[in-house]
């Protein structure tokens, strides 16, 4: 999901960059009211990096990679997984890949937005008691495939906007890629929270994670 330095115009990195920058703020107040939440966005963040880190492979215009995007969401929460996002790329490109860090902004909004969807559509309901929502396989896949749906798009919104040309088909085969990842990544995340959610009553599990509202089917 990396767009690669060039291929935007400074203008449109810069406005990518005042977007990001009003997300995080916008959420900045929740994140500082919840201080396990400070401790469950450095998780998060070291999560991603590790998932990102471990696999990624070019792809068409842009590259696939193991996210563990909805196993960091349902196991953390909306918020830490928001800020892990930003951050995890933040230390990717200062540790890894400093030229990453000239699309550090547009990268972090190909992941957030979908992440907004997912979680204003569908994904809150599941910590409501109300809702009555239980978390099986065909959440789970639902949640995977509404996100990197969403990732894909992105991808495909900033090649739209850069300044040189992308075929479709080369999109097309980034966006097909990511089918492996919505096959594989849901038996992380449903693995992760059967797991935590046996030891959820333990105050380390309690402190560092996100599960106590969830229940599986």
């Amino acid at each position: 999901m990396h767009i690669e330095p060039g291929l935007l115009a400074p203008t449109k990195v810069l406005l990518a960059n005042v977007s990001a920058l009003g997300l995080l703020g916008l959420y900045a107040q929740g994140l500082l009211k919840q201080p396990a939440d400070l401790i469950r966005t450095l998780i998060a963040a070291l999560f991603f990096s590790v998932f990102m880190q471990g696999f990624h492979l070019p792809v068409g215009p842009s590259e696939l990679h193991f996210v563990g995007a909805m196993a960091i969401y349902l196991t953390l929460g909306f918020l830490p997984t928001l800020y892990g996002f930003a951050l995890g790329l933040l230390l990717q490109g200062l540790l890894f890949d400093p030229l990453d860090l000239q699309h550090l902004a547009v990268n972090a909004l190909s992941l957030i937005l979908p992440l907004l969807a997912v979680h204003y559509g569908l994904g809150r309901q599941l910590r409501e008691a109300a809702s009555g929502k239980r978390i099986g396989w065909a959440t789970i896949v639902k949640l995977d495939a509404l996100y990197y749906s969403g990732v894909t798009l992105m991808v495909g919104f900033w090649l739209l906007a850069a300044e040189v040309a992308t075929p479709l088909a080369a999109w097309a085969a980034f966006a097909t890629s990511y089918l492996a990842i919505v096959a594989i990544e849901p038996l992380v995340t449903y693995g992760a929270l059967r797991l935590l959610k046996h030891y959820e009553d333990r105050p380390l599990v309690a402190t560092c994670f996100s599960v106590g509202g969830l229940r599986l089917a």
